[in-house]
């Protein structure tokens, strides 16, 4: 088995730069105020960059949703029990969870993967089966993963993202669920960020004062054994992610390298995109994010990665309802891009 990883440092593609000033002076052109669509208006200006074209567009949508279990959930950071993980792959695969329905609704598609859950559900009618173990260590013990299930993890997002581009994929979205996921996202995003525990520790799925200060003390006592200043962002990775983490930062870098835009969810996907972005810098520029996470430390994240979330609807759900509420808002700004008539079309006069 494979541990080599050096794909991940490997260039991402340029943002077409002429493309984004070219967006820009339409929407210029446009027949209202200069800036007065707001954020609309960067929006249809950073995916022409992306994609290269006058004419952008987010369609078709992939969403990859990685499933998997946490060690760490032993530790009591959860207030539901772990079996749930279980419960809720085939609730998504019904069709009957928050993203399913989402996607549904926007049109997107969906792969759901079975990366690691505690218990091998077997065959379950539309997820691909890609486990790499019965679930990651307990990283307040142990390192969440080997170096052979960390580059497995990170070639598995890429090779899920290369398949989504051989079906025409235009924007690329990572969600995720496990009970206790939060739990390794929090260290991780600590890790990278040299942050404290209590700045970055949040309820998670609800967790009371009491349930908070128990999740800090495990996430501390996670960095204590892993987070040496010298080791880089990979085997921090390694250490103190998850499968979830892990194949989503693989899917993030190798979708920049493809030159596919990225819509980055919450706070668990966001430390993939930290993780990603710490990894192989360009990557960022690849990224738009979706919404502002009801987790507390998800403001930092942001900062940290310069990122302007579109919404703040006070979602910490994950599995990547946030970004499947934005696909909407962002074809939306590129249908505006296409379709409004110019000052010169439409015969108004400018300012």
């Amino acid at each position: 088995m494979s541990t080599d990883v050096s794909w991940v440092h490997a260039p991402c593609h340029p943002i077409d730069s002429e493309a984004a000033e070219a967006a820009r002076q339409r929407q210029d052109q446009l027949t209202k105020p200069q800036g007065s669509l707001g954020r609309l208006e960067e929006m249809a200006i950073r995916l022409a960059g992306m994609q290269a074209t006058a004419s952008p567009s987010v369609d078709p949508v992939q969403i990859l949703q990685f499933v998997s279990d946490h060690g760490v959930a032993a530790e009591g950071v959860s207030l539901f029990p772990q079996e749930v993980t279980i419960q809720m792959l085939r609730n998504i695969a019904r069709g009957g969870a928050a993203v399913s329905v989402m996607a549904e609704a926007i049109g997107a598609r969906m792969e759901i993967f079975d990366i690691g859950i505690a218990t091998d559900p077997g065959p379950v009618e539309g997820v691909i089966s890609a486990r790499l173990g019965a679930g990651s260590g307990n990283i307040a013990r142990e390192p969440a993963m080997t170096e052979a299930q960390l580059a497995d993890a990170l070639a598995l997002g890429r090779t899920a993202v290369e398949r989504a581009l051989d079906n025409g994929a235009r924007l690329i979205v990572c969600g995720e669920m496990g009970i206790g996921n939060t739990t390794p996202a929090t260290a991780l995003s600590c890790a990278l960020l040299e942050l404290e525990p209590h700045e970055l520790t949040g309820p998670g799925t609800g967790l009371s004062a009491e349930g908070v200060a128990r999740k800090t003390q495990v996430v501390a006592q996670a960095l204590a054994l892993h987070a040496a200043s010298e080791q880089s962002p990979l085997e921090l990775l390694r250490r103190l992610g998850g499968f979830d983490t892990a194949a989503s930062t693989g899917a993030f870098i190798a979708a920049a390298q493809h030159g596919l835009p990225i819509l980055v969810d919450g706070f668990i996907i966001s430390s993939a995109a930290l993780a990603a972005v710490r990894i192989n810098p360009d990557t960022r520029h690849w990224m738009l994010f979706s919404h502002s996470s009801a987790e507390p430390g998800h403001r930092r994240m942001m900062e940290a990665l310069g990122g302007d979330p579109y919404l703040n609807l006070g979602l910490r759900l994950g599995e990547a309802t946030g970004a499947a509420a934005v696909v909407p808002l962002l074809r939306l700004a590129c249908t505006i891009h296409r379709k409004m008539a110019t000052f010169g079309e439409a015969g108004v006069s400018e300012a």
